[in-house]
């Protein structure tokens, strides 16, 4: 059974990661607007408490894929704020040394494997880390993220079936942030209950408040604890909301300004702020200090991805393929 235990140390963990995912995300839309950053930018203003609740969960040796909505799946893995700006600059430094850029996080060190700008395509990679560690008997779990829009795809529904088929390790998340870019979820599917898919391949599935540290912490635990006891993957629904637009190019006509606000009274930070401060397990002194601390360590990644080199020009031939196998790309 599951049995990881929800604390005041839990609490303030799940408000300290979430204020500094926040924190981070408001400076990329500042320096993008400055333009900083080059290309594509997805923030994830809204949608923390699905990270929050789910690196609560698991241990380090686990393994986390995700799609190109990426940056606080980096930061609750462990890469440093600094690494993670750097990449959004596009500089040596980055965790992707600079090539990889806001959709193309990585760091196999902290067992994450992406950030994939190609929707649904990071599902079937994370099934095969599933089945290496389930081959290896590792005892590692990889949690594999999907958008709502992604679960159209059928490299999706073939990762399922293989999945239960060999009962491998991994749980399956869709994050249903109730948009695919700007189409929302009843105009693409016949039944809005997207968890209801893994019915098909007999996989256990269920709808989780995505606005809840709490609700994922719970649902993540028993999925987690399932798949490393060896009964296979799940399928978790987490229903969330994006505060702001699908990229920073988008004009948002699709939804009103009401619904958003409407949304915002759930956000998960101040969830979690009004529990912590109900329970008196801190001050708002306390939390603000925390709060302040987080923009410092994001002002710091600024500074730092700011003088960082760019990448040398030979960088453009290397971590593609092997020189063994292809010596004539570095002739």
């Amino acid at each position: 059974m599951a049995k990881i235990n929800i604390t005041k140390e839990t609490y303030l963990k799940w408000f300290e990661s979430m204020v500094l995912m926040r924190k981070f995300e408001e400076k990329c839309a500042q320096v993008y607007g400055n333009q900083k950053i080059k290309g594509f930018l997805h923030l994830y203003n809204g949608q923390e408490a699905v990270v929050a609740g789910t690196y609560s969960v698991i241990n380090k040796n686990d393994r986390v894929i995700t799609a190109y909505r990426d940056h606080a799946h980096a930061l609750a893995a462990g890469i440093t704020p600094n690494a993670c700006m750097a990449e959004m600059y596009g500089r040596s430094t980055g965790c992707s040394k600079g090539k990889g850029g806001s959709m193309h996080f990585f760091s196999k060190e902290h067992n994450f494997f992406g950030g994939h700008g190609i929707v649904g395509g990071q599902i079937p990679l994370g099934a095969g880390l599933a089945f290496a560690d389930k081959y290896l008997e590792t005892g590692s779990v990889t949690v594999a993220y999907m958008g709502d829009g992604a679960v159209r795809q059928g490299g999706v529904h073939e990762a399922f079936n293989m999945a239960m088929n060999w009962k491998l390790p991994v749980v399956f998340v869709c994050e249903n942030n109730g948009y695919a870019m700007g189409t929302s979820v009843e105009r693409t599917a016949n039944s809005e209950d997207i968890y209801k898919l893994g019915l098909a391949y007999d996989m256990p599935c269920m709808p989780v408040d995505g606005m809840s540290c709490e609700a994922v912490h719970k649902a993540m635990d028993e999925a987690v604890d399932r798949a490393r006891r060896g009964d296979g993957p799940t399928f978790l629904e987490i229903r969330t909301y994006r505060f702001r637009g699908h990229s920073m190019s988008d004009p948002q006509k699709y939804r009103s300004k009401e619904e958003v606000e409407e949304f915002k009274k759930q956000d998960p930070i101040e969830v979690v702020r009004d529990i912590i401060l109900k329970k008196k397990w801190a001050k708002t002194t306390e939390l603000e200090a925390i709060e302040a601390q987080m923009k410092k360590v994001v002002e710091e990644a600024e500074q730092f991805a700011e003088n960082s080199p760019w990448p040398e020009l030979s960088e453009l031939y290397t971590d593609n393929y092997t020189q063994a196998d292809y010596p004539f790309i570095m002739d």
